[in-house]
């Protein structure tokens, strides 16, 4: 049992880790996260996006 605890500890520390990486990295370029879904809050209720890269305040900083 308690190898189980120790396993699931340090993968919850490694996808910590991982994560704030991503997010220090972000934060520090300026760059607008990207990605293929934007979830609901992207689409309107005719199916079209609201918000695109376009909208992004960061986007002439970098390519």
């Amino acid at each position: 049992m308690e190898t189980i605890l120790a396993v699931f500890i340090a993968a919850v520390v490694l996808i910590a880790i991982a994560v704030g990486g991503m997010a220090a990295g972000s934060k520090l370029t300026g760059r607008c996260l990207r990605g293929s879904c934007g979830g609901p809050a992207v689409v309107g209720p005719d199916g079209k996006e609201i918000e695109s890269c376009a909208s992004c305040p960061n986007r002439h900083r970098h390519s």
